[in-house]
């Protein structure tokens, strides 16, 4: 059987070459004018607007191409789909959308992508993938793209992210449009909510199904003059930490109830509880000082900030 090799433009427009025999070089690579969507399991579908012509009548698609890969991110943030063996089309093949991140849903990422018609009109289409973020063990964020029967591919976000003043996370990168030849900043934002699940565990939970949710492993501490800390360590060994204002108590145990709060001093109706262990160096002086307060409430740290 014939293979077909795929590639994609600047313009994000599917380029098709019959392999394998000697063809007339007119015949031998074209352009098809058309669409991109996602299909059942993230696979990838054109849709073209018209039939291919110049290959052999065997070889001629229908209106739509299927494609089937693995999907990551490059380091430009644009979607990759390195395609797999599967029907005519070439495994190891890489098809490169280029376009711009523009939502973060509870189970899904959303890029739009821009592409030129062959009479030169420019139109945006919408690509959507499903599936569910999660944290990996570096704490960078990840999409895991679902596949079917248990199987996933796996986005992987290796820029910074950030907490903002409505205390969700942002994620930071730089993007660079090739044709244009510049370097954009871009953020992506997150909308849920914080749990703590486990004592050395922050959680930012995506939707109501819980589905999706941003788990880091870190540990709490307190610092002289700063107050309640979450330290992560990312990618490289690098720290970053979080503060928290909170409301603090002594209770059973030798252990402090910390109740979190907002920028403006408002409950965020989160509970941490840190034994004794886990207060040390300036934790522990903060806990004489619980003691001598006996049961009062102590209020540390100004906000959450990254």
């Amino acid at each position: 059987m014939q293979k077909l090799r795929y590639e994609i433009d600047p313009h994000n427009r599917l380029i098709v070459s019959e392999t394998g025999r000697q063809l007339p070089l007119t015949r031998f690579r074209r352009i098809l004018d058309g669409k991109f969507t996602t299909g059942p399991n993230n696979s990838l579908i054109y849709h073209i607007k018209a039939p291919m012509y110049g290959l052999r009548p065997d070889l001629r698609a229908p209106h739509q191409l299927k494609l089937r890969g693995k999907w990551c991110l490059n380091k430009n943030h644009d979607l990759v789909l390195t395609l797999d063996k599967w029907r005519r089309q070439i495994p190891g093949d890489e098809l490169t959308l280029q376009g711009q991140i523009v939502a973060a849903g509870a189970n899904s990422i959303s890029f739009s992508l821009s592409r030129r018609s062959e009479k030169g009109l420019q139109t945006k289409d919408i690509l959507k993938l499903e599936g569910k973020w999660q944290a990996d063990e570096h704490n960078r964020l990840t999409f895991r793209v679902k596949k079917g029967r248990g199987r996933h591919d796996t986005l992987t976000f290796d820029g910074a992210w950030e907490i903002n003043k409505h205390h969700r996370i942002v994620y930071c990168y730089e993007k660079v449009q090739l044709l244009r030849k510049v370097r954009l900043k871009k953020t992506l934002a997150f909308k849920g909510f914080w749990n703590i699940t486990k004592g050395n565990r922050l959680s930012y939970i995506l939707g109501l199904n819980g589905k999706s949710a941003f788990e880091f492993s870190g540990r709490w501490k307190i610092k002289k003059n700063v107050g309640l800390l979450f330290e992560i360590e990312c990618a490289r060994g690098k720290v970053q930490a979080i503060i928290f204002g909170a409301d603090a108590k002594l209770v059973k145990r030798d252990k402090v109830e910390f109740r979190l709060k907002n920028r403006l001093g408002q409950d965020l109706g989160l509970k941490l509880k840190l034994s004794r262990k886990l207060l040390k160096g300036d934790g522990q002086a903060f806990l004489k000082l619980l003691r001598s307060k006996k049961e009062a409430s102590i209020y540390v740290g100004s906000a959450w900030r990254w």
